[in-house]
């Protein structure tokens, strides 16, 4: 089923936009490997700053809970507003450098919560260079996934997104793991009279820097669309659509296609496993493998902990940069959904497995499964979403698919703490389980999905063999 234009759209047919080199597919999405650079450090180690600040594990999903509410309520608004914003700059990048900017100060402000209070409790200064982290991570990236519908034609979109999956992994492999690295290096992994580690304030300094260097490239290097030339492919809209308020984004989320309401199901099962993963994992790691207990947030065993997740989360970044290479080969053959459900499968069978785990060193083939979950999921939807809405809405409606992420994570931060302390007995390798089998009803529901993308790339193949 053909999606129709938009309402804000001309029914003239669009030029067909010309291919890019793998080059400038790379460079566009460069600065999303900085940004990634900087989530990963986020991901791996926010929860253990956060508890030697003070907070108790069942806390831990009120902090986090920031990240998505801010999603929800930023992105709609950068894709809206980025959908209509022409400057020097262009469209996306005004966007790109501003979160860059603002996400480099945060990354270097968070670990130094504890220097900085005063009056306010270290922790309640942490949470919040948390919400400014989040805030700038969402208005750098959400620009990110129109910019590759607006640049490439149908046809290459699907290699678009791998490729910004890969470096997104490649971004995440070495966030993940730098604060082993320093460690191995010599760099203190002993917490200071602050509560952290230096090689943890050294990773986060270093990650501000590849943030923004890296958003550089992207902004400096890959073209967008002037304003004539975007209409000439993605068709010129009506008169008044620029000036359509912020009302607008409800109106656009009501009409929004079947597919994207089916992937929101997929989206939900996948993002509320994520959250429990990235939450819990540590704790989960240091009480269920290391055997840790009482109060041991602050111990060098917690720490070794922690170093030891964080590594474990490079190996599954790492395994989703190579995977994500495959996709477009593997989903040419078996199709986009069916690539989909059974990496869903690996990823939720990976994160079953660490119940079973008594090595740390075990983790890193647990995360193997994850690894593949994690790449197809930022891949995947996105090139099934992106052939079935206008492209004159494709930054809007990216902002707005991003309510099917930030939703299950807020959920799971509303009751996910209280789960884990009163039904769990804080245990969190409980809420790593439940993660795991949530990754499986994703795959489940995938296969539900009416990928309508897919069908016509069959069509125009048929049509091409038989000589149409």
């Amino acid at each position: 089923m053909a999606s129709s234009p938009s309402p804000g759209l001309s029914r003239q047919g669009p030029a067909v936009k010309p291919s890019l080199t793998l080059a400038q597919v790379f460079t566009m999405s460069f600065g999303f490997m900085g940004i990634q650079f900087g989530f990963a450090l986020q991901n791996a180690n926010t929860s253990r700053i956060l508890r030697s600040f003070g907070a108790d594990v069942d806390q831990l999903p009120m902090f986090w809970i920031v990240a998505p509410l801010v999603g929800m309520i930023v992105q709609p608004l950068i894709g809206h507003y980025s959908d209509r914003t022409w400057n020097r700059l262009g469209r996306r990048k005004p966007y790109f450098l501003t979160g860059a900017l603002l996400s480099s100060m945060a990354l270097v402000l968070l670990p130094n919560s504890g220097g900085m209070a005063g009056w306010i409790p270290a922790l309640w200064v942490g949470a919040g260079f948390v919400m400014v982290m989040d805030a700038s991570f969402n208005v750098a990236m959400e620009p990110f996934r129109a910019l590759v519908a607006d640049n490439l034609p149908d046809r290459q979109r699907t290699l678009g997104f791998s490729v910004q999956t890969f470096l997104i992994g490649l971004g995440a492999v070495v966030g993940s793991a730098l604060p082993d690295i320093l460690a191995a290096l010599g760099v203190s992994k002993v917490a200071a009279a602050d509560g952290i580690a230096n090689n943890i304030k050294y990773a986060f300094y270093i990650g501000a820097a590849v943030f923004i260097l890296a958003i550089l490239v992207t902004v400096i290097f890959s073209r967008e669309y002037p304003p004539d030339e975007y209409e000439r492919y993605h068709g010129k809209p009506e008169a008044g659509v620029e000036k359509e308020g912020v009302g607008q984004i409800w109106k656009d989320f009501i009409r929004m296609p079947k597919t994207m309401k089916q992937l929101g199901l997929v989206q939900f099962f996948s993002w509320f496993a994520l959250f429990s993963m990235w939450v819990f994992t540590t704790d989960a790691v240091a009480t269920h493998v290391y055997g840790l207990s009482g109060d041991y947030a602050k111990s060098v065993a917690y720490n070794e902990a922690g170093n030891k997740v964080g590594s474990a989360f490079a190996v599954y970044n790492g395994i989703a940069m190579m995977y994500a290479l495959l996709l477009t080969p593997i989903a040419n053959r078996i199709g986009r959904k069916l690539t989909h459900a059974l990496s869903l499968v690996a990823g939720g069978i990976g994160l079953i497995s660490i119940f079973f785990i008594k090595d740390p060193a075990m983790l890193t083939w647990s995360m193997v499964g994850v690894g593949l979950a994690w790449a197809s999921i930022l891949a995947m939807p996105y090139v099934i979403l992106s052939g079935c809405i206008p492209a004159g809405k494709m930054g809007i409606y990216m902002g707005i698919f991003n309510f099917f992420i930030t939703l299950p994570q807020i959920i799971n931060g509303l009751f996910g703490g209280w789960i884990v302390k009163h039904i769990y007995g804080n245990q969190p390798i409980y809420a790593i389980v439940l993660a795991g089998f949530c990754l499986i009803c994703a795959a489940i529901s995938v296969l539900f999905v009416y990928d309508g993308g897919a069908i016509r790339i069959q069509q125009e193949k048929a049509g091409f063999a038989a000589g149409v």
